[in-house]
């Protein structure tokens, strides 16, 4: 039942407790390191229907990344403005994707599970990710999350494989207009 009330909150935050908690909390994220492993997650309620449980083989780190667009640097040799390629350049991939991606580098022992938003300023936004060691014994042991212990998913992010991963690769499109998007796009349109 109380997860129930922390989703509302969280759902409108410009009429609930949590924009004036947030506030105070950005101060000291903006202080932390870019990935920080913490002890519980933040939004228990989110965490919780992602399939983290409060039991040993799960890992929650904060992870902080940059908002916008790329940062390039203006060409110095001559081009005409068309060609400088400075400004509008976005990543292909989100910003979730990206932290997630972060975390696992920084635990390449864990698996990543999934990740959710839990704030932002104007310079950065933080992203919870979950984490699960796929060595640890009551992580194998249950059969509810033992699936991530086979070797199948080992560096499950960089290929594009946790919702972020899908849903930047067009994989929560079905049916009708969707035709060429399995198994890429890019394998769809070659020869």
């Amino acid at each position: 039942m109380a997860y129930k009330y922390i989703a509302e909150a969280w759902s409108n935050l410009d009429n609930s407790y949590v924009k004036e908690l947030l506030r105070q909390r950005l101060m000291a994220w903006r202080k932390q390191k870019a990935v920080t492993r913490i002890d519980k997650p933040t939004r228990l309620d989110r965490a919780r229907k992602l399939g983290y449980k409060a039991k040993q083989g799960f890992v929650v780190a904060r992870v902080r990344v940059r908002r916008g667009g790329l940062r390039k640097i203006r060409p110095r040799s001559g081009r005409r403005p068309k060609r400088m390629g400075v400004k509008k350049y976005k990543p292909a991939k989100s910003l979730r994707l990206i932290a997630e991606e972060r975390a696992a580098r920084k635990f390449p022992n864990l698996e990543v599970l999934n990740s959710y938003w839990v704030g932002e300023d104007g310079r950065y936004k933080w992203f919870e990710v979950i984490m699960v060691d796929p060595h640890h014994p009551v992580i194998r042991s249950d059969p509810k999350i033992n699936w991530i212990c086979q070797k199948q998913h080992k560096g499950r992010v960089f290929r594009g494989l946790t919702s972020a991963g899908k849903k930047i690769r067009g994989l929560r499109r079905k049916g009708r207009g969707a035709e060429k998007i399995r198994p890429s796009r890019k394998a769809a349109t070659q020869d």
